[in-house]
């Protein structure tokens, strides 16, 4: 099980792991993560299935590690694991390893050189791919080559996660859902026009309930598809189907833009 910050993931995340504890230092309070914000509230399983299918892998090998990442943290970038254990962020890496001293491969470093948040959902993901494309050894040649969705699964489970005991069936039902909620690429026709807005007989178009987000950065709610500037790690995010999502993985135009 992992601890998100503020709340306790128990069913869901009873199986994720993390190797070499052991080998580990104890993480102290310095490297919690900031109060929550449009990062962390952000739709982050949909936002890591577009990214992986804008990196050239299939909707089922895309699949395949979201789900994994589902089991390690829910994919939320500001995931600690459960009892203050080592592991951090979507695929849970090891504070001692992987996630802050590994030479040339530790999320820390990596988003210290590019001068963004280490706890954003954005420099986890490219991170994700720096280690799949650029460090290597993490088994993207078996991502590309897996052709089913259980294939893709066991690729980024047994090279990417290395876990031991990894709960391998939940990741795969996770796998699944995904691809279900996702991989359908045909648009969903709209049966109604949409109102003139400079018809001034026209009435106002209502807000869809369950359509507003909350910014923390602004500190009130917003309607769909504001685009915000969020204050804890200097990204943009934008409101969609009521979730903040990356604000590049949306193809809708923002109806509002908010910098800092």
């Amino acid at each position: 099980m992992k601890l998100l910050s503020g709340f306790v993931l128990l069913g869901m995340l009873a199986g994720a792991c993390v190797t070499e504890v052991d080998a580990y230092e104890t993480p102290d309070d310095s490297d919690l993560p900031p109060e929550g914000s449009e990062a962390a509230l952000t739709n982050g399983q949909r936002t890591a299935y577009n990214f992986f299918v804008s990196k050239g892998l299939t909707p089922k090998q895309s699949a395949g590690i979201v789900g994994n990442l589902m089991q390690e943290s829910s994919v939320s970038p500001t995931a600690v694991e459960y009892g203050g254990g080592p592991g951090r962020g979507i695929a849970q890496w090891g504070v001692g390893a992987r996630w802050d001293v590994s030479r040339g491969d530790n999320v820390m470093s990596y988003a210290a050189g590019r001068g963004v948040s280490r706890w954003a959902l954005t420099t986890q993901l490219d991170f994700i791919w720096y280690e799949l494309a650029t460090v290597g050894g993490y088994g993207l040649a078996e991502l590309r080559a897996a052709t089913t969705v259980a294939s893709a699964v066991r690729a980024f489970q047994d090279k990417f996660e290395k876990c031991g005991t990894c709960a391998a069936s939940k990741r795969l039902t996770y796998a699944n859902q995904v691809l279900a909620a996702y991989g359908n690429t045909t648009p969903t026709p709209t049966p109604d026009p949409t109102p003139d807005p400079t018809d001034p007989t026209a009435p106002p178009t209502p807000t869809p309930a369950g359509t507003t987000c909350h910014s923390a950065t602004l500190d009130m709610d917003v309607p769909q598809n504001t685009c915000v500037q969020a204050s804890s790690d200097g990204l943009w995010y934008q409101c969609s189907d009521g979730a903040w999502v990356d604000r590049y993985s949306d193809p809708e135009p923002c109806s509002s833009i908010h910098p800092l």
